[in-house]
């Protein structure tokens, strides 16, 4: 039974790196639900790692920071597609190579970088491709769980995440009235990613919230991707402009006893 009504649904997957990617593993759930995907990645050079792990799919490479890449976004989709039922846009970039910096010293053109891919990227590639969009269709994005916890090592991160979220809600309204297409979020915990290793400290954090989760395990990947694979089917119909956490109870549990504990028996 196709519960989920995916079968001969057409998406295009933003943001497949390797086999750990969120991206990745939203694309798999959509193919065993019979749907078909069209995958997006960075540049060349990531395009053909990804073909040795998704051979005889259509790879498409796009630079989101490009301004010609995006100009034939359309019409690279149109060689592989007359319309998409989906777009899922797992993006997210900032530049740490100067290590951990106060949040008042972020510089500015890391900061514009990281809003430029992380976040505008969802609005001009949704705009490039509306008139693609099947009526109903469904878009969703990856964010993070919370935008009001200051990480110091998550740095400027957060403040670009809480632009793409209120992003979510502008897009919903407006392409909610055009033809019913809905623009959602997943807010994710923190999850055990090929990108996340290159944030500083992260695995320190990573830790914590394995603590902090009730279940005592981390979330993982899928968990994350069976949401957003939810979220772009027909049975999610009434959820837009939503960031839907999934966290696995992280953030109902900071005040864990275990965790008091050890912390103040640390700090004395």
């Amino acid at each position: 039974m196709d519960f989920l009504q995916l079968e001969k649904k057409c998406f295009l997957v933003f943001g497949v790196a390797n086999k750990k990617s969120v991206a990745y593993a939203i694309g798999r759930n959509l193919e065993a639900c019979g749907g078909r995907v069209l995958y997006a990645v960075r540049d060349r050079e990531t395009r053909d790692k990804v073909a040795r792990l998704l051979p005889e799919r259509p790879i498409l490479a796009c630079n989101v920071e490009s301004e010609d890449d995006m100009e034939k976004l359309s019409s690279r989709v149109r060689e592989h597609a007359e319309q998409l039922d989906g777009i899922v846009h797992s993006i997210a970039f900032a530049n740490y190579s100067r290590g951990l910096q106060p949040f008042h010293q972020t510089a500015k053109k890391d900061f514009l970088q990281a809003v430029d891919v992380s976040c505008f990227s969802l609005i001009d590639m949704v705009g490039r491709l509306r008139d693609l969009l099947a009526p109903g269709a469904a878009v969703v994005t990856i964010s993070i769980s919370t935008t009001r916890m200051a990480a110091d090592n998550y740095g400027y991160m957060a403040p670009i995440k809480a632009a793409l979220d209120s992003s979510v809600v502008f897009l919903a309204n407006a392409l909610g009235k055009e033809r019913s297409i809905r623009v959602n979020a997943v807010g994710a915990g923190l999850l055990k990613t090929a990108s996340s290793a290159g944030i500083p400290g992260y695995v320190d954090s990573y830790l914590f919230a394995e603590k902090t989760i009730p279940r005592g395990r981390s979330l993982e990947t899928r968990e994350v991707a069976d949401v957003a694979t939810f979220l772009l089917s027909p049975r999610a119909s009434g959820i837009n402009g939503q960031t839907v956490v999934v966290d696995a109870g992280m953030a109902g549990n900071f005040f864990d006893r275990k965790i008091v504990r050890a912390t103040v028996a640390d700090s004395g």
